[in-house]
């Protein structure tokens, strides 16, 4: 491995490090992590907080201070934050107008955002979203997911940064964080991928001579492999692709040249100069000419040009006055200056439960199935995401086991708790949603939920997901075996159905698991890999399915023989 990070706590590590570097404006919270603005300005009416995976840096942390952001939430490496991150963090920096969450556009951003908003407004406290989605070598129109959130992230922090210093509403800053997503456009390339921290080897591998055009800010491959071209070449597609993608407005334009991690000072400032050649050629006028590093891939060799155009107020925004661990070049040029050169929180605990011995069984059998097959769902999960589910999975039912263990709960209870709570990632604090509505049908003593209790928890659950995740049956995500599994659940027009209702269920659950192989993923990071995710099942509803065998191995256990290994469902 080449780099320099602690093998355990390194986000924390570091998180430290950065409040250790500036004392008196960062202070760092644990359990869960977080990082705090300490001198927020007094006429901030709205608190605004962001975050993402690590990695990046210094997007996010490097904007926290007054003039940016009130609160940041690291996630692990390429890992978003987990909502509890993100809503403990709200309510500690929440203003007297509420909290503003600014997030990129990645599904597991989404997801625990979205899921931290649903509790802040469950605590009356006002709360608006900026989902930030500039990528355009992901804006597909056959794409649920849509395009992916990068490096117009700092434009967007900053800005509002400035405006919520100016005391604005919670309303004129949601407004204002649109407008500029609006007018903001990036495009990425690569010559070489970043370093796995997990291998020590390149995320992917290139051809010498070549590039990656449209990469993503994760190592994902980019839409296209072309020949490299000279530099002035390739700054000129670039920036042709941005005009033709960027809304019709003013000439004026902020630009952003940044680097992913492993691009020098010099090249950025070389790329900075041809780019304002290329955008004077156009009649725009460049207001600013922003080179360094702001949005990183770890140690990727690449680079992304950002433009926005710049409407009324918004250069002062930018050039207003900041205190943050990051500098961004802050002046303005002047229309003369523009010329081409001479040609050469409080932590939620919850209350002890009275053992519920059924809950506790199918926990305990979900573990033991959990624990048999984690290294095939990692195996299919490196297929078509980042390889990181069947750890996430296994570590989310060890926490709940250990809840369970510490109260004597029940265990679906303990099951949402640790999901809810714990479990980052995309999939996790939507498992979790759904352990939450099962556990509200989980009945005291030994005895299984009636079905009809269990079609509408299960209801619930799908209905919960969907809200918070968009996704919808043939999406190729968790959804796929959990709608199967409601209407299975709810038809008491087949015999199966009222002998062995758990059973019915968890075969339905299979099949619809199963079938995800055959689709191509309109959700979730495998939505980037297109046709390479086909013939792989997706490992989220593979999960479900488990999450009904070990039900009906608890519930039914004569009938659930007939169904298949979990070893053999999850085999691929």
């Amino acid at each position: 491995m080449s780099y320099f990070l602690p093998e355990t706590d390194p986000v924390l590590t570091a998180a430290r490090g950065l409040a250790l570097a500036h004392p008196g404006m960062v202070e760092v919270h644990t359990g869960p992590l977080y990082l705090r603005a300490r001198a927020p300005h007094p006429d901030r009416r709205v608190g605004l907080v962001s975050g993402g995976g690590s990695g990046h840096e210094p997007l996010h942390t490097g904007l926290l201070g007054r003039g940016g952001l009130d609160a940041v939430c690291p996630g692990e490496i390429f890992a978003s934050p987990h909502n509890r991150q993100i809503y403990e963090a709200s309510v500690a920096a929440a203003g007297p107008d509420g909290v503003l969450l600014i997030v990129k556009n990645y599904t597991g951003d989404v997801i625990n955002f979205q899921i931290a908003a649903e509790r802040l407004r469950h605590d009356g406290i006002p709360v608006a979203t900026v989902l930030v989605d500039d990528d355009l070598s992901t804006d597909a129109a056959d794409s649920a997911t849509g395009r992916r959130g990068t490096a117009a992230t700092v434009v967007v922090e900053k800005l509002l940064g400035a405006a919520a210093d100016q005391g604005a509403s919670l309303e004129e800053l949601a407004a204002l964080g649109a407008e500029i997503v609006a007018r903001s456009r990036s495009i990425a390339v690569a010559a070489r991928a970043q370093t796995s921290p997990t291998t020590g080897n390149p995320a992917f591998t290139l051809n010498p001579g070549t590039l990656d055009y449209g990469v993503g800010i994760h190592g994902e491959r980019g839409t296209r492999t072309i020949a490299h071209p000279p530099i002035d070449e390739l700054v000129r597609r670039m920036t042709d692709d941005l005009l033709d993608a960027l809304p019709a407005g003013p000439a004026e334009v902020l630009a952003v040249v940044n680097g992913l991690g492993a691009t020098t000072s010099l090249e950025l400032h070389a790329i900075g100069t041809l780019l304002n050649e290329q955008l004077l050629a156009r009649d725009l006028r460049p207001v600013a000419i922003v080179p360094g590093t702001y949005t990183a891939a770890l140690d990727m060799s690449g680079f992304s040009l950002t433009l926005t155009r710049l409407e009324e107020g918004w250069a002062e925004l930018w050039t207003a006055p900041t205190e943050t661990p990051l500098v961004l070049p802050n002046l303005t040029l002047a229309a003369d200056q523009a010329t081409p050169p001479a040609a050469p929180r409080q932590t939620v605990t919850r209350a002890a439960a009275p053992r519920a011995e059924g809950g506790r069984a199918v926990l305990d059998r979900f573990a033991l199935i959990v624990t048999q097959v984690r290294d095939n769902l990692t195996r299919l999960d490196q297929l078509v995401g980042d390889g990181d589910f069947g750890d996430n999975l296994a570590g989310g039912v060890r926490r709940a086991v250990k809840l369970a263990d510490e109260d004597g709960g029940d265990g679906l209870d303990a099951l949402a708790e640790a999901f809810l709570n714990d479990v980052g990632g995309t999939s996790g604090p939507l498992f979790g949603l759904l352990f939450q509505h099962l556990a509200s049908v989980s009945p005291a003593g030994d005895e299984a939920p009636s079905r009809e209790a269990l079609a509408g928890a299960v209801a619930a659950g799908l209905a919960a997901v969907h809200r918070v995740g968009g996704a919808n049956p043939g999406d190729c995500t968790l959804v796929d075996a959990l709608a199967p599994t409601a209407e299975a659940l709810a038809d008491t027009t087949r015999e199966e159905s009222v002998e062995a209702p758990f059973t019915e269920a968890a075969q339905a659950a299979i099949r619809g698991a199963l079938a995800t192989a055959s689709l191509r993923p309109r959700r979730g990071r495998a939505s980037y890999v297109g046709d390479h995710a086909i013939g792989v099942p997706d490992p989220g509803a593979l999960a479900v399915a488990l999450l009904f065998v070990a039900i009906a191995d608890v519930h039914e256990p004569t009938m659930a023989t007939r169904l298949p290994a979990p070893g053999y469902i999850t085999l691929h």
